[in-house]
């Protein structure tokens, strides 16, 4: 009896953790693991800004390349830098005890981060840095305070402001709260608005906000490659159940038809 009610207790934490969520509001994308176009985008973002910190361990180039739609001898000669065969994983050769001394941990592997934190969380939090010239890389992120990691998209965002003002307050959905009396969405101070300064960036905050999104999709593929063909076979066990369970009926009535 004690153990199975350790076990409930154990198979319950995940639900504790889920319902403890974050404390900022998080921006929320529908990720499409059939857009090809933009997780190949995204795939040339997360190779160029992303792979050479953090590896992808359980996902081969020659993987994405088919599943992408790709060449493989294309994904070679644009998106391999290190030397590596297409047929090898994603990695590279940062030391993890070099890179916990100049970040302060190592890099984690991104192959599951969005199964992890979810794609809401990693859409927001690539677009969260902000000017911080307290923190050793003089960025810091609303997402997650005081992250050891620099903003690798600075070039493409630019820089990035903390500012106050008032915002509309929204309930743990994202819907704006709306006063009952007087109908109009209630206001609050809020000292997390973001600001990009004009200029600073090669994209503008659509285009950029598009390239995270791109990142995201690919980062969700990678977690779920198997996704699409998961569910393309899911429908098909679907209507084979379906199928069988009307056959089974009437052979049901039939073996039963002379039974009273």
């Amino acid at each position: 009896m004690k153990k199975l009610f350790l076990l409930s207790l154990m198979m319950m934490m995940p639900m504790f953790s889920q319902a403890a969520g974050p404390s900022v509001q998080l921006d929320s994308i529908e990720v499409d693991a059939s857009d090809h176009a933009s997780l190949q985008r995204g795939m040339k973002t997360y190779v160029n800004y992303c792979l050479g910190c953090h590896t992808s361990q359980y996902q081969r180039y020659i993987r994405a390349a088919e599943d992408l739609h790709m060449p493989p001898e294309l994904v070679a000669e644009h998106l391999i830098f290190s030397g590596q065969k297409v047929g090898e994983q994603m990695t590279n050769a940062m030391d993890p005890k070099l890179a916990a001394s100049w970040f302060g941990a190592a890099p984690p592997d991104l192959t599951n981060e969005v199964n992890l934190r979810g794609a809401d969380w990693v859409y927001t939090y690539m677009r969260s840095f902000y000017v911080d010239g307290a923190r050793p890389y003089g960025v810091n992120n609303v997402v997650y305070p005081d992250v050891g990691m620099p903003n690798v998209l600075a070039e493409l965002q630019g820089i990035q402001s903390k500012t106050c003002g008032q915002v509309t307050k929204t309930d743990a959905h994202g819907v704006a709260v709306v006063d009952s009396l007087t109908g109009n969405p209630i206001t609050q101070e809020s000292c997390d608005l973001l600001t990009v300064e004009e200029g600073t960036g090669s994209m503008t905050p659509a285009q950029f906000d598009a390239t995270v999104y791109d990142l995201t999709n690919f980062m969700a593929y990678m977690s779920k490659p198997y996704k699409t063909d998961s569910q393309r076979i899911g429908m098909w066990a679907i209507l084979f159940t379906l199928l069988m369970t009307v056959l089974f009926y009437f052979l049901k009535k039939e073996f039963w038809r002379d039974v009273h």
